[in-house]
């Protein structure tokens, strides 16, 4: 083998659970925010607009401004979440 190549290595059952709990929790993430912003501001939306959130249909509201305050949501928890699991693997800073 020349100096300049890098061996294959298998990465870890460690690092292979740490995808798996990533990818696990991002696919739950995106799930939640699309059943806010498709289903709820599309599909739901009908349903929704007889009942009203500040003055505005909440079917609209999801639409307009209720799928955005969840996707932020989302992403704060997603990094307090990713904190701990980064610790549980020991791969924080």
């Amino acid at each position: 083998m020349a100096d300049d190549e890098i061996p294959d290595t298998e990465t870890s059952a460690a690092e292979d659970a740490y995808w798996r709990e990533n990818v696990r929790l991002l696919l739950i993430l995106m799930a939640i925010w699309f059943a806010c912003s498709f289903g709820a501001g599309i599909l739901l939306r009908e349903f929704l607009d007889q009942f009203m959130l500040g003055g505005y249909p909440l079917g609209f509201w999801f639409a307009q401004q209720g799928s955005i305050y969840i996707f932020v949501a989302l992403i704060f928890y997603y990094v307090v979440k990713m904190k701990k699991i980064e610790r549980k693997y020991d791969l924080d800073d």
